[in-house]
């Protein structure tokens, strides 16, 4: 199996060889055309200077053919006063003289001397006058060979190739090895992936891998980096939820089999404040269950919900009157400020009742004596807010990003209280899956504000 980096060099040789052959071809074609043409050009204007100088020496065209060089390959011309060069066969020189009236006289391509040229011919021709008069014509023909390989211009296209090959090599050459110090580049952070992955997979968790670049190569090493880092909080997490759930199952349950070890003994007689004991710690084992239930339903996508249109309005002063009587005990006054015309939610009542239950309790908790618990909504863009505020003693800012995650207690005594730390674990769980988020705002010594956010019904209550 051939590596990536091999790939890619490979890749990189092939596209810059393709590259400098297109160009060598290219340049090699175009130079040939436009050096042909230079000369053809400057063996027209030698051409027609010596022909009109022979015309006007010998006063006609004959005997011209006899100042033609035989025997040589056509094209380059030397040209000059006394000769002048062309291909042994007449018919294969690369150009055509006619007389004034078009009648060949040297060269014609297809045609033979003494035979007429077409207009059309005549038309592309170099007309030859002497004192204001044409007295012939001189028509270029496209020449069919190379220039001998003696001559100083074919010496000037062999040079010229050989650059370009020379050319060519060295740009491939380079393209080879700079694809290959790039290709190792690219690869490196991808061989570096895959060795941390293998790690991860054998439950090194939190392994980070060195962001070398800000493409999309270093993307996907900060996305690796990130999961890294929250599956080893996740894991941790998760040794710690289930720590302290053992914790919280061995206390009421060391208490239930230490009565009932003592009552299936004799050592103890059963007394109604031993019941009442063991019915509490039952009911805290029942509750610690249907806690773990939920979470369990909420992360399958499973949980099931009976959802009824309900007033924002019917549910705050709900959640008021059930704390009422607790809060009074605790010195805390608590109350619902809410408008009259807010739309109607459609919400699993019983659940966000739940919900409610948990704020409100941890306010009550962290709420001092003469304090003060508001419970409000507001309506905004199709959405329903409640918030449950508090001026108590706050949450610290290094716990507020893991408010709602499992088992976390800002307050560690309260492991000792009989809570499990899942209430706003299940109550985050429940509020999403009524498609709404839940957010928390707080500062020490200030206060505590958690905003639940429910999408609307978008029809306004009937004013009560």
């Amino acid at each position: 199996m051939r590596s990536l980096t091999f790939k890619l060099t490979l890749a990189f040789l092939f596209v810059g060889l393709t590259g400098a052959v297109l160009v060598a071809v290219i340049v090699r074609q175009r130079t040939q055309k436009e050096f042909d043409r230079l000369i053809l050009t400057q063996s027209q204007q030698a051409l027609v200077t010596s022909l009109t100088e022979y015309y006007q020496e010998h006063g006609s065209w004959s005997g011209v053919t006899s100042v033609f060089r035989t025997g040589q390959e056509i094209p380059p011309p030397n040209w000059n006063n006394s000769a002048l060069p062309y291909h042994g066969d007449p018919r294969r020189s690369f150009f055509t003289l006619a007389n004034a009236n078009g009648t060949i006289i040297f060269g014609g391509g297809q045609e033979s001397p003494g035979q007429t040229v077409s207009q059309s011919q005549l038309n592309i021709g170099e007309p030859l006058k002497v004192d204001g008069q044409t007295v012939g014509w001189l028509i270029f023909n496209p020449p069919q060979g190379r220039f001998n390989p003696t001559t100083p211009e074919a010496n000037f296209l062999v040079s010229v190739t050989q650059a370009i090959i020379f050319s060519a090599l060295g740009a491939t050459l380079i393209a080879l090895i700079l694809g290959g110090i790039l290709a190792y580049t690219m690869t490196r952070s991808l061989r570096e992936l895959t060795v941390a992955t293998q790690l991860l997979a054998k439950g090194k968790l939190g392994h980070i891998v060195k962001v070398r670049s800000q493409d999309e190569l270093g993307t996907l090493a900060n996305s690796f980096n990130r999961m890294s880092m929250e599956l080893e909080r996740s894991n941790e997490l998760r040794r710690q939820m289930t720590a302290d759930i053992a914790h919280d199952l061995r206390t009421p349950l060391s208490v239930i089999m230490g009565y009932t070890e003592a009552l299936s003994d004799g050592k103890l007689e059963g007394s109604p404040e031993m019941y009442a004991v063991m019915h509490t710690e039952s009911q805290h084992l029942s509750h610690l269950i249907d806690d773990l239930k939920t979470l369990s339903l909420a992360d399958a996508g499973e949980l099931p919900l009976t959802r009824q249109l309900v007033s924002p309005v019917d549910l705050l002063k709900r959640t008021a009157a059930a704390h009422q009587v607790t809060a009074e005990k605790q010195g805390i006054d608590i109350h619902a400020e809410v408008a009259s015309d807010l739309p109607l939610i459609e919400i699993d009542l019983e659940r966000i009742v739940q919900v409610m239950g948990n704020l409100v309790g941890n306010a009550l908790r962290y709420t001092p004596s003469g304090g003060e618990i508001v419970l409000s909504a507001e309506s905004q863009n199709g959405q329903v807010s409640i918030r449950v505020s508090d001026n108590g003693s706050g949450i610290a800012p290094e716990d507020l990003p893991y408010i709602f995650e499992r088992s976390f207690r800002a307050d560690k005594a309260r492991v000792q209280n009989g809570e499990t730390g899942l209430g706003l674990a299940i109550a985050k769980s429940l509020i999403e899956a009524h498609g709404g988020s839940i957010s928390v705002e707080s500062k020490l010594n200030e206060g505590t504000v958690f905003t639940i956010t429910i999408p609307s019904s978008q029809a306004p209550q009937s004013p009560s």
